[in-house]
């Protein structure tokens, strides 16, 4: 440890936010990003009637929440629907619609690791 951090907790003057003095006490540091996820992922799933048959041509939608915007995909012949590129330090709110009927809202979530997000929506 550097002086400065003995110095700080000799004296119990430690107060989080102080910035470590040399690189190997980095990990040392007050609000390092520990679990913060950086890369993309994928999103991908089936959408699903109440029967749990897959829905041709619903629009699924993947809402930036920290910008708001929105991607739509329309799901193909058997259901399917695949977001590439997703930002993994943004949480994303999914959900997908056709003819007046809408899934759950999911959230795909910052703190999850997974490289593949993979959901279904069921419309109600």
């Amino acid at each position: 440890m550097s002086r400065t951090w003995l110095a700080a907790i000799g004296c119990g003057l430690l107060v989080l936010g102080l910035a470590p003095t040399s690189p190997r006490n980095a990990l040392l540091a007050p609000g390092a990003a520990w679990g913060q996820n950086l890369g993309e992922r994928t999103v991908s799933g089936t959408v699903l009637n109440v029967n749990s048959q897959p829905v041709v041509g619903a629009t699924v939608f993947l809402k930036n929440e920290r910008n708001k915007s929105i991607r739509s995909y329309t799901s193909t012949a058997d259901g399917h629907f695949h977001f590439a590129q997703i930002d993994m330090s943004v949480d994303w709110d999914l959900w997908a619609e056709k003819d007046g009927k809408k899934s759950a809202t999911k959230t795909v979530s910052s703190w999850d690791d997974r490289k593949d997000f993979i959901s279904d929506l069921k419309l109600k």
